[in-house]
C-alpha cells in the first residue's frame, strides 16, 4: 500500500475511532473492525483530532514538536557515545545535525506514522545506551535497581509502545539481545542476560496485550502486531506474486510500478524492467497473466500459483541473485534513494544530460538529496571507528543492520522505512566532531 493509500486509511481508522467508537474502516458500506494497521498512529491522530476539532495543521504542527523533541534524543544520544570531556560537544553537534537533516522532517508534512515511530525509536535507544554504558554492566556486577525500576524494562516498554506504532519495532530489543549476547556470552553471565531478556521481553509484550485481546474479540484472531500484509478480513494475498518480485525487484521505482498497482489499476509489461525476466517465454507467460488480470483487476489464486512456480524455477536457475543479489542491491535502494517523495519533484536522474536540460532545479535536488544520504552514512562509519571502544556504538550498529536485514526480505521495500535507523546514524556521525585522545 503506497503512502498515500496509508494516509487515507490512518485517518479514516483514527476518524472512526474517535467518531464511532469502532476502530474500523468501511467495507462495502459496513464499517467494519479491522486489525489492518496497529492502533499506535491513529490515537495519535485521534487524540489530536479531539483536542483541536480535527485539524490537518494541529497534526502536522504536532508532528514538528515530535520531530523537534527527536532532535534532543539524538542529543542525548551521541552524548552517551562520547568521552566524558567531551559529551557537550557531541550533544550540540548531534542536536544541529538532526535539526538540519531534511529526510525526517520531510515526513512531519505527511500523515506517516515515520515522525512519530522514529520518536519511540530514539527515546528506546538512549534507555537502552544508558542501561549498557551503566558502570560494570559488563564486568562484575552491576547494581541492580528494583525491578520496575530497571532500564532493560523501561526500554522494552517503550519498544512495546513503538510496536503499536510500527510493528517491526521489536528489533531494537533483537539489535540489544545480540549486543548482550556478544557480551554475555561466559556462562558466568547467563543469570544476568536471562534477566535482562525477560525483563525486555515483559516490557515489550505489556503494551501489546489489550491490542491482541481486542483482536481475538473483535477480529477473532490472537494478533499481537499487524498482519504482514495488511489484507482486510477473508482477502486473499497473492504471496506467490510476491515471492516472484523478490527474486526481481530492489528499485523503489518498481515498487509504484507493480506491487503498488495490484488490484488498483492496470499492470503492462512496458512496467517491467527487462531483468525481471530470464527468457522470452518466461515473459510470454506472465504477460498471458497480466492480460487476464488486466481485465478485471484481479488475481486469482490460480494464477498466483503459476507466479509462485516461476518463483521458484527462476530460484532454482539462479539461488544467488534471490538471496544475495536481490538483496544486496535492495540495500542500496533502501540507504541511497533520493528520499525525495514527498517533495515536488520527480526524482528522475536518467539520461542525465536530458534528465538536466528537462529540469535543472528537479535533477539538483535529487542528486544532492542522494549525496546526503551517502555522505552521512559515510560520515556514520567514520564515527562508529572512533566510538568503536564504547558498548553503545555497537547497539547503534546493530540496530541498523538488524533492521536493514529485516527490510531487503521485506515485500515492497520502501526507503522511508530506514528512517528509524537515522537518530543512530546521526548519533554516530556526531562523533566525527569530537575530539579523540
Amino acid at each position: 500500500m503506497n503512502a498515500a493509500a496509508d494516509s487515507a486509511t490512518y485517518v479514516e481508522l483514527a476518524r472512526n475511532w474517535l467518531d464511532r467508537g469502532v476502530y474500523g474502516v468501511l467495507i462495502n458500506g459496513v464499517l467494519t473492525p479491522v486489525d489492518i494497521r496497529a492502533p499506535g498512529y491513529p490515537a495519535f491522530l485521534a487524540v489530536i483530532m479531539a483536542a483541536f476539532h480535527g485539524s490537518h495543521v494541529a497534526i502536522l504542527l504536532a508532528q514538528v514538536v515530535v520531530d523537534l523533541a527527536t532532535c534532543c534524543l539524538i542529543a542525548l544520544l551521541a552524548s552517551r557515545l562520547a568521552p566524558a570531556p567531551f559529551k557537550r560537544r557531541a550533544a550540540m553537534a548531534g542536536l544541529w545535525l538532526s535539526a538540519l537533516c531534511p529526510f525526517i522532517a520531510n515526513y512531519t508534512t505527511g500523515v506517516l506514522t515515520e515522525v512519530l515511530a522514529t520518536f519511540l525509536t530514539a527515546l528506546a535507544l538512549l534507555v537502552f545506551s544508558e542501561a549498557i554504558a551503566a558502570p560494570a554492566v559488563f564486568v562484575g556486577t552491576a547494581p541492580q535497581r528494583p525491578w520496575y525500576q530497571d532500564r532493560w524494562l523501561i526500554g522494552g516498554l517503550v519498544t512495546g509502545f513503538a510496536t503499536l506504532v510500527r510493528p517491526e519495532s521489536p528489533l531494537l530489543a533483537v539489535a540489544v539481545g545480540l549486543v548482550l549476547l556478544a557480551r554475555w556470552w561466559r556462562s558466568a553471565n547467563w543469570r544476568k542476560l536471562a534477566r535482562a531478556g525477560a525483563l525486555m521481553f515483559i516490557g515489550t509484550i505489556l503494551p501489546l496485550i489489550p491490542w491482541a485481546i481486542r483482536n481475538a474479540r473483535t477480529v477473532g484472531e490472537v494478533q499481537f502486531l499487524a498482519p504482514r500484509y495488511t489484507q482486510m478480513p477473508g482477502e486473499f494475498v497473492p504471496r506467490g506474486f510476491y515471492s516472484w518480485t523478490g527474486t526481481w525487484m530492489w528499485r523503489f521505482r518498481d515498487v509504484y510500478l507493480v506491487p503498488w498497482k495490484l488490484e488498483d489499476e492496470e499492470i503492462h509489461m512496458s512496467d517491467f524492467p527487462n531483468y525481471a525476466f530470464d527468457s522470452p517465454e518466461e515473459r510470454d507467460r506472465i504477460s498471458g497473466i497480466f492480460d487476464e488480470y488486466n481485465d478485471s483487476l484481479t488475481l486469482s489464486p490460480e494464477e498466483d500459483a503459476t507466479f509462485a512456480e516461476v518463483a521458484r524455477q527462476r530460484t532454482t536457475r539462479h539461488p544467488l541473485r534471490t538471496y544475495l543479489t536481490v538483496p544486496l542491491k535492495r540495500v542500496f535502494s533502501l540507504w541511497f534513494t533520493p528520499r525525495i517523495e514527498l517533495l515536488p519533484f520527480s526524482g528522475d536522474l536518467w539520461p542525465i544530460r536530458a534528465a538536466w536540460r528537462e529540469d535543472p532545479v528537479d535533477f539538483t535536488v535529487t542528486v544532492s538529496f542522494g549525496a546526503i544520504a551517502i555522505l552521512l552514512v559515510g560520515a556514520a562509519l567514520v564515527g562508529a571507528w572512533f566510538a568503536r571502544r564504547s558498548p553503545v556504538m555497537a547497539l547503534l550498529i546493530a540496530y541498523c543492520l538488524v533492521r536493514t536485514l529485516f527490510l531487503v526480505q521485506y515485500d515492497t521495500p520502501e526507503p522511508r522505512y530506514v528512517l528509524e535507523c537515522f537518530p543512530a546514524i546521526l548519533a554516530l556521525v556526531a562523533q566525527v566532531f569530537v575530539p579523540r585522545r
